[in-house]
C-alpha cells in the first residue's frame, strides 16, 4: 500500500540512513543483510529497498549500485526513528565546566559557539539573547559630567546596554541617585514591553527643574529596549564544512555565502520554535542551504526561551547524536543564564 510503510521497511530505511552517515557510501542490500539483524532475506531487502526507492525515501546515485537517502528518507527518519542521543557523563561534565568558567554574556555565547562546533564537528550558530524577551535586573546611572550621564541597563540575561545621556540641565548626585532609587523600584524584575507605562508618570513626581532630566534620561531608556540592532548572532566552526566537501552538489561556496548573511541565519533560527526543531535540505527557504540539515532549539532562563541555538551540516549527519548535543548544550546555557 502506497504512503504507508511497514515497520520492516521503516526498519530497511534506518539501516540505510545509519550505514550512509557512518560509512559515506551508498549502501546495497548485500550490506544490509551482512550488517544488520534484519530477519529476512537478501531478496526481501531487496523488495523492500525497491518499494523504498518508488516512495522517494532512498534514491540511487549515477555511479553506484547502492542507495543513499533523500531528503524525504531523511524527514520520515528524524520524525519516526531517531530518538535524541544523550551525552555521556563525561561530556555533560566537560561542557558545564566549560560554560561555568565563562566571565560575562560575551564570552558564555562565545564559549556555547566554540563547544557546539566542537561536539557536532559542525558550524554552530548562537543568538545573543533577546532584549524583547528579557526583563529589567538593574538600570545604572552614573555621573561623567555636570550635565552628562551614563545609563546602563543590566538585562536578566546578563545582557548589558550603556549609553550616553546629555541632559537639558545640571543634575545633582542627590537627584541623581533619587532617579535612579525610583527607576529601579518601578521597573526591576518586569518585562521590557512593559517598562514604558511603567514609567510614564515618573518625571511628574520631581522639582520642576530636574523634569527635563529626567525625560531625556526616560527617552533614552526607552530608546534602548526597542532597538532594532538587538539581533545579534555569533557563528564558528565554519571550517568543519571542508570535511564534506562531497556532501555538497558542486561546491560548497552556496553554503559559505548563505552563512555569511546575518539575515539569513536570523530567519533560520527565528522560523523555528522554542522546542526542538531540524530543517532537512528543501525545507530551507534559502537556496544556498538546500543541500544542508539545520538543528536548532531555543535557550533561556526559566520556561521562556529568549533565543536560539544550533548547527548547520550536511543532510549526512548523525542527527540523534547532533540533537542529544544541541539540546544538552541549550539546557546549560540557560542555567547559567537563569544563575548569572
Amino acid at each position: 500500500m502506497r504512503g504507508v510503510l511497514s515497520e520492516r521497511r521503516l526498519e530497511v530505511l534506518r539501516a540505510i540512513v545509519q550505514d550512509y552517515v557512518g560509512t559515506e557510501e551508498p549502501v546495497g542490500s548485500k550490506a544490509l543483510t551482512e550488517r544488520h539483524r534484519l530477519g529476512v532475506s537478501p531478496a526481501t531487502v531487496r523488495n523492500d529497498m525497491a518499494a523504498l526507492e518508488d516512495e522517494g525515501f532512498i534514491a540511487q546515485p549515477h555511479t553506484s549500485a547502492g542507495r543513499i537517502p533523500t531528503d524525504k528518507g531523511y524527514r520520515l527518519f528524524v520524525d519516526r526513528l531517531a530518538g535524541v542521543k544523550p551525552l555521556s557523563a563525561p561530556e555533560r561534565r566537560a561542557i558545564q565546566n566549560f560554560l561555568d568558567s565563562a566571565v560575562d554574556l560575551d564570552d558564555v555565547v562565545g564559549r556555547t559557539v566554540r563547544l557546539l562546533a566542537q561536539l557536532t564537528r559542525q558550524v554552530a550558530v548562537v543568538q545573543y539573547p533577546s532584549l524583547t524577551r528579557s526583563t529589567v535586573r538593574h538600570v545604572e546611572l552614573l555621573p561623567l559630567a555636570v550635565a552628562r550621564v551614563m545609563l546602563v541597563l543590566i538585562t536578566d540575561t546578563g545582557r548589558v546596554e550603556q549609553r550616553m545621556v546629555d541632559c537639558p540641565a545640571p543634575i545633582s548626585d542627590d537627584s541623581l541617585a533619587d532617579l535612579r532609587a525610583r527607576l529601579n523600584s518601578r521597573v526591576v524584575g518586569r518585562r521590557f514591553a512593559d517598562v514604558p507605562q511603567l514609567v510614564q508618570d515618573l518625571p511628574e513626581s520631581f522639582e520642576q527643574e530636574d523634569r527635563g532630566t529626567v525625560s531625556t534620561v526616560l527617552a533614552t531608556l526607552l530608546e534602548t529596549l526597542v532597538e532594532e540592532t538587538e539581533e545579534r548572532l555569533m557563528i564558528g566552526g565554519t571550517a568543519n564544512l571542508t570535511r564534506f566537501v562531497h556532501d555538497f552538489p558542486l561546491t560548497i561556496r552556496p553554503v559559505l555565502e548563505a552563512l555569511e548573511e546575518q539575515v539569513v541565519l536570523l530567519k533560520l533560527l527565528g522560523e523555528q520554535d522554542s522546542g526542538m526543531t531540524v530543517r532537512i535540505g528543501h525545507e530551507n527557504a534559502h537556496e544556498g542551504l538546500n543541500s544542508t540539515s539545520v538543528v536548532a532549539v531555543g535557550y533561556g532562563s526559566g520556561d521562556e526561551a529568549v533565543a536560539k541555538l544550533g548547527v548547520v551540516g550536511p543532510t549526512r549527519m548523525d542527527y540523534p547524536g547532533t540533537m542529544g548535543a544541541v539540546r544538552a548544550v541549550a539546557r546549560y546555557v540557560g542555567q547559567i543564564l537563569a544563575e548569572s
